[in-house]
């Protein structure tokens, strides 16, 4: 009859060979996950960068519209005080 010992520290060997094959298939899927949130991460930053140029860029519209508006109005109220 075989040892105990005999038999246990192979099966032993079995089992941390195939933990290590099942753990290396959990990195290799860790790592496409965060590859994944990296280009999500990157597309936010890019998204919100746009967001702050397209409001810059219509404050800067808004406030010529407005300066235009100002000047129009002053005319008129010259025009009104020639009559």
């Amino acid at each position: 009859m075989a040892e105990p010992a005999d038999m246990i520290v192979p099966l032993l060997r079995e089992m941390r060979a195939e933990n290590k094959a099942g753990f290396d298939h959990v990195d290799a899927r860790f790592g496409i996950v965060e590859r994944r949130l990296g280009k999500i991460e990157e597309t936010l930053v890019s998204y919100g960068q746009a967001l702050t140029a397209d409001s810059l860029l219509s404050k800067l519209l808004t406030g010529e519209f407005e300066e235009r508006i100002e000047a129009l109005e002053k005319k008129v109220k010259d025009l009104e005080t020639l009559k």
